[in-house]
């Protein structure tokens, strides 16, 4: 027998392993947002969905048929102005006077005669229309009655039945009837959609004017109107969005909406040019200044607009060149295209390039001594190379030539200069300094000639004219001049300005060209001894002063806004040497450019013309002369050759040695080698064969005293 054994008490739950408490974590509140933070975040979230491309595609788009709807409803007013009133003739005939066409300003006056004689008639036929209208009513009202009740007579007779008779009066009452209810029905609706079929009509309209912005306008909408043809509503317009209060404020009181300020517009060359009048309070200098914001208002580039300055007070004559048509080249130089062409120093003008109206650019070099300048690479020695080779081809001009640079570009004048210097050391600076102090002596001994004594022209040509003033190099021994410099105690410097001073009246001329010009590469007292200046494109307005001088800058020449690389061999001339319009103190000339070989065909052919020219590589280095050898090399290959040629050779050759040298002195050095000078034609001659063969007698004594 088994014992139950009843518990009282359950057995306890066997214990749960207890698991160690998380740490306690105390979560930080969060910081309190800072208003600041806020606007910030806001600002950035609307300035991101402001710049996003829906939100400019949206905002183009409501601004395009806003702008629809407006000037729509602008051009349909207008439409309807000019109908009903004299405006259009009122415009056009003032258009035509401004334009100085005035058969077209009668035409329209007697246009606008007739409309108004035209419009009172009407206006006096509506005044009676009341009484015509009562009258025509009664009439037409009894005369239809009438014709109803005949055919109801008609009707009655036909069908027997007395009451026919008022049937087509009921029929004439009922379609009255039928008419009012359907107006009844109609007008809501029409009075609703009325407004809107309204706008969307003005809508189309400035649609298809093209009424909204170029920039409100869908991308294959937008017009290209670069190039578009020059009116004077596109000058006005123009002029009027130039960002000047006092004129914008000028053109809208104009009755005539702008158009009296406007000269008439003339055809010039590749493009247009016409003269604006200011009004009064607007001066010249403001409208040059946005010569840019200009040109792209008239849908041109800037290098396409030239404003300068006429002789009439308050007056800006513009010439707007046909678009792209700049770009374009001019052809080849006369020069090389006519192989007869001759030059003439006095009475001649070098055919040097066009103008900006497409006419021949000449050039007068007689008596002008010459400056050209310009950044470096941009042509300014293949423009001054060309009016020298024109000038070569007549055979009176000597020239002597200094190419600072020397790299071949005025190589081919080797047989046709009498000095040719090649190279951009300071020697060859110092063999430019003396050829330029051979030019003052040759100046001096001209001015020392009895008067009324003619001489050749003699040019001197120093290229790269910017090394020698900056050549650092002094004189040896006792001489400690500096060559370079602009002080009176350089001998460069001073050189150029003695043949600056008086060389134009006894025919010694001075050319130069230089790059980059400042005030120690360019003394002003020789840029202001030019007599003919020229600028190709330069970096600032301060180097055009100083290239072209105040007076030109202040009359519109800017060669500092020529376009780098792309207006190579353009040119700004200050001169009185080439034709310039009245009224201006400069021309824009586009010159022709001669390749090096079609240069050295042009300088052969001034070769052929000459006897024969022996070309000096450098002038005297300061070593002891071989006086008979030195006159025979200057003699060339020339059978016989003038005393006063030989002098002047020899004076070129070495000025130190040479340049006092009077006609005795040669003489008694030919006459001791037994080959003295003899008389031809009345002239005093020395020739080369009796020079060469008592050189050769000398040398052949030396020859036999040293072997014995």
């Amino acid at each position: 027998m088994t014992d139950n054994v009843v518990h009282l008490f359950k057995d306890p739950a066997p214990e749960q392993p207890v698991e160690p408490a998380a740490p306690l974590t105390v979560v930080p509140e969060p910081a309190p947002v800072r208003p600041v933070r806020v606007w910030k975040r806001t600002g950035r979230a609307v300035v991101r969905a402001a710049r996003h491309n829906r939100t400019k595609t949206a905002g183009r788009m409501a601004v395009r048929h806003t702008s629809y709807v407006l000037g729509g409803t602008r051009i349909v007013a207008r439409r309807a102005w000019d109908g009903r009133t004299g405006a259009r003739y009122e415009r056009l005939l003032r258009a035509a006077e401004a334009a100085g066409n005035y058969e077209a300003a009668g035409e329209w006056e007697e246009r606008l005669h007739r409309f108004r004689e035209q419009r009172h008639k009407r206006r006096m036929d509506l005044l009676m229309a009341p009484e015509k209208l009562v009258k025509g009513a009664a009439y037409g009202a009894g005369g239809s009655l009438g014709v109803l009740i005949a055919i109801g007579i008609a009707l009655a007779i036909a069908n027997k039945d007395v009451t026919d008779v008022v049937t087509p009066l009921m029929a004439l009452v009922e379609l009255i009837r039928l008419l009012v209810t359907l107006v009844t029905i109609l007008w809501g609706p029409l009075l609703a959609v009325g407004p809107w079929l309204a706008l969307a009509g003005v809508w189309a309209v400035g649609r298809q004017r093209g009424a909204a912005p170029q920039w409100a306008l869908p991308a294959h909408s937008r017009s290209d109107d670069a190039g578009a043809p020059i009116t004077p509503s596109v000058v006005v317009t123009a002029l009027r969005d130039l960002g000047i209060a006092a004129l914008r404020k000028a053109i809208k009181e104009m009755g005539d909406a702008g158009a009296a300020m406007l000269g008439p517009i003339r055809i010039a060359g590749c493009g247009v040019e016409v003269d604006v009048t200011l009004p009064s309070g607007v001066s010249t200098e403001e409208v040059q200044t946005r010569r840019k914001k200009l040109a792209e208002n008239l849908a041109r580039h800037e290098h396409e607009v030239f404003i300068t300055i006429p002789e009439a007070a308050r007056t800006v004559r513009l010439w707007i060149a046909d678009s792209g048509a700049l770009d374009e080249p001019i052809g080849p130089s006369p020069l090389v295209t006519d192989e007869t062409m001759t030059a003439d120093y006095a009475k001649g003008r070098a055919p040097w390039g066009q103008d900006l109206r497409g006419d021949a650019a000449t050039l007068s070099l007689y008596q002008r001594h010459l400056l050209i300048t310009g950044l470096s690479n941009q042509g300014k020695t293949a423009s001054l190379r060309a009016l020298a080779l024109w000038l070569a081809l007549d055979r009176r001009v000597e020239f002597r030539i200094a190419d600072l640079k020397g790299a071949g570009d005025w190589a081919m004048f080797d047989g046709l200069a009498t000095v040719l210097i090649q190279g951009p050391t300071d020697d060859h600076v110092i063999d430019a300094t003396e050829m330029v102090e051979g030019l003052v002596a040759e100046m001096e001994r001209r001015l020392q000639a009895p008067p009324g004594t003619k001489f050749d022209p003699l040019i001197g040509i120093v290229d790269e004219a910017q090394v020698a003033f900056m050549c650092p190099a002094v004189g040896e021994g006792k001489d400690k001049r500096p060559y370079g410099g602009s002080k009176a105690t350089s001998r460069y410097f001073m050189a150029v300005r003695k043949v600056h001073n008086q060389g134009r009246a006894v025919d010694v001329l001075l050319w130069e060209g230089t790059q980059d010009p400042t005030d120690q590469n360019l003394p002003k007292l020789v840029r202001e001894g030019a007599h003919t200046r020229v600028s190709l494109v330069l970096g600032t307005e301060s180097q055009s002063r100083m290239a072209l001088g105040d007076k030109a800058v202040d009359g519109g020449a800017a060669p500092h806004l020529l376009r780098q690389g792309l207006d190579k061999g353009t040119v700004v001339v200050a001169s009185d040497g080439i034709k310039i319009p009245a009224g201006q103190p400069s021309i824009t000339v586009r010159t022709h450019f001669i390749d090096d070989d079609a240069a050295k065909a042009v300088a052969q052919r001034a070769k052929n013309l000459r006897d024969g020219v022996t070309t000096l590589a450098a002038v005297d280095s300061g070593e002891e002369r071989d006086h008979l050898a030195d006159i025979h090399s200057v003699l060339g290959d020339t059978a016989r050759v003038l005393t006063t040629d030989v002098l002047k050779r020899l004076s070129a050759l070495s000025e130190k040695t040479y340049g006092a040298w009077t006609f005795g002195d040669l003489k008694q050095v030919l006459d001791e080698a037994g080959a003295g000078p003899y008389k031809s034609d009345g002239r005093m001659m020395v020739g080369r064969e009796r020079v060469a063969r008592a050189l050769s007698n000398r040398d052949g004594e030396g020859s036999t005293s040293a072997e014995a």
